[in-house]
């Protein structure tokens, strides 16, 4: 595996030749050491990535997009190795890096290869004897910062639409998760990405990631985190005035309706939150149920809750793995003790379970928290497999308690009513809205979140937009005519 910065197209040590221990959350073991990259070598990623620029920002857009679709390919040629490699360094299961990581990741490149020749700029109608164009043009040197809860398929994310609109870019992958974004440069070198277009630089984000956002030849930022974390990149970012994309935390709602049909609910509720193991920023980490099946609803989410398998992420029989790191196990045993001192009833689990295969491991169990809508459990990010549940009487109180948050990323329904689904996603303050479904994602529709959940999208049309922007261009076509002051 690589374990090395990635800088103008070579594998490279830092400079101050620091390294980071790599752990395997499933029992805390060392997988390996990487290179730490500080702000030198940030500054040394911005020197190339500036240079690469002013070639790849003037290319051939449709050669840009073979190459992103190459990388589709070489990823798809390589996914059992990626798969393990994603499975080792955060935990997730491989049969959810198989059937969803990876795949998705290869979509993802593969979707903005086939868009970089197809987004278009426009010929608005102005006045007579004047053409105007506008074009959209790339914003220059991006930094991207990728977070450790979907380390490959994040990569991509902010990648391919970068690329694809001519953008060079510095990435900083997760100290605690580089290992499947360096094997990602591995491929990019191998099928053929100029020098010093993608450079790769892990290292911890008061460092490596500070002087990213700082950096004044750093055009853009696009980061996925913690709202704190993004509030300190838009202070850090005024330096240069540069471009702020943002996608934070979430606190999503997932309303269960009593005409809802009641099996599928269960099941979906059940992935919206302990899919890879609650650390999403979208999960549906708040169950606000109908009271007429509230009961019912619960006997049958908390008997399937329990049933999850818990074990090696490695093993195929696996369902839900450790969390990513011991700090944030511990972190969410914590708001399980939060819970209880505000009240709150623990329905299921709020602990670390039990069996001696999994005790030097990262694993929380599958959590149920009863919680009033204003406990801080029902207003803070757990990011663990940790789901509450109150109970709504009638649809504009079931609306209050999805909008009694802070944040607006995404949010779930689950109803027979057509009417009453468009009119709830309506009123629902939250970037995106699944109806009888959650946490379906694809490359073409836009992601992203509104108040603190951030600003800005990943994906579809509206990604390549965030990493370009309009130049209006005006001719004026009969030269004998110039407009002048009269005297």
């Amino acid at each position: 595996m690589q374990t090395k910065l990635f800088i103008n197209g070579e594998f490279v040590d830092s400079i101050a030749r620091g390294r980071i221990a790599v752990l395997n959350p499933y029992d805390n073991s060392q997988i390996c050491e990487i290179s730490e990259a500080r702000a030198e070598d940030v500054d040394l990623a911005v020197e190339f990535a500036s240079e690469a620029q002013r070639s790849w920002g003037r290319s051939d857009a449709s050669g840009r997009g073979r190459l992103l679709l190459k990388l589709a390919d070489a990823i798809e040629a390589n996914a059992e190795e990626l798969i393990q490699l994603e499975s080792r360094d955060t935990g997730h299961p491989v049969r959810d890096a198989r059937k969803l990581d990876v795949p998705r990741t290869a979509a993802c490149f593969r979707y903005f290869g086939g868009m970089a020749d197809k987004f278009e700029g426009f010929l608005p109608p102005v006045y007579p004897g004047y053409v105007n164009y506008v074009s959209r043009e790339p914003v220059g040197v991006v930094g991207q910062i990728v977070p450790w809860n979907f380390p490959l398929m994040f990569t991509s994310w902010k990648m391919a639409p970068a690329l694809a609109a001519g953008n060079a870019i510095v990435i900083k992958p997760a100290e605690l998760t580089p290992l499947t974004t360096l094997r990602v440069a591995e491929l990019m070198k191998e099928v053929g990405f100029p020098a010093g277009v993608v450079n790769v630089v892990p290292g911890y984000g008061h460092t490596a990631g500070a002087r990213l956002a700082e950096h004044p030849d750093v055009k853009k930022i696009a980061f996925t985190g913690s709202t704190a974390t993004g509030r300190r990149i838009v202070q850090a970012s005024a330096g240069n005035l540069k471009k702020v994309q943002l996608e934070l935390g979430g606190k999503g709602p997932n309303i269960v309706f009593a005409d809802a049909v009641i099996p599928a609910a269960v099941g979906g509720s059940a992935w919206a939150i302990f899919h890879n193991q609650g650390q999403a920023c979208i999960a549906g980490s708040r169950l606000v149920l109908h009271e007429k099946i509230a009961d019912e609803f619960l006997q049958k989410f908390t008997a399937l809750a329990k049933s999850i398998r818990l074990g090696n992420p490695l093993e195929e029989a696996t369902e839900m793995g450790p969390l990513t790191s011991k700090q944030h196990q511990e972190r969410v045993l914590h708001f399980a003790g939060v819970a209880k001192k505000e009240g709150g009833e623990i329905l299921l689990g709020g602990k670390a379970p039990e069996r001696e295969d999994l005790a030097k491991g990262c694993f929380v169990e599958p959590t149920i928290v009863r919680a009033k809508v204003d406990d801080t459990v029902n207003q803070e990010e757990v990011f663990g497999p940790f789901v509450t549940v109150t109970t709504f009487r009638d649809d504009d109180e079931a609306l209050a308690i999805a909008n009694n948050v802070k944040y607006g990323l995404g949010s779930g329904l689950w109803t027979t009513n057509l009417s009453r689904a468009h009119k709830m996603a309506r009123e629902i303050n939250a970037g995106m809205v699944w109806v009888n479904s959650y946490k379906v994602v694809h490359p073409g529709s836009p992601f992203g979140g509104v108040g603190e959940s951030g600003y800005g999208r990943e994906m579809g049309f509206e990604a390549m937009r965030e990493y370009t922007y309009p130049k209006s261009v005006w001719v004026n076509v009969d030269a004998q005519v110039v407009p002048h002051y009269q005297r």
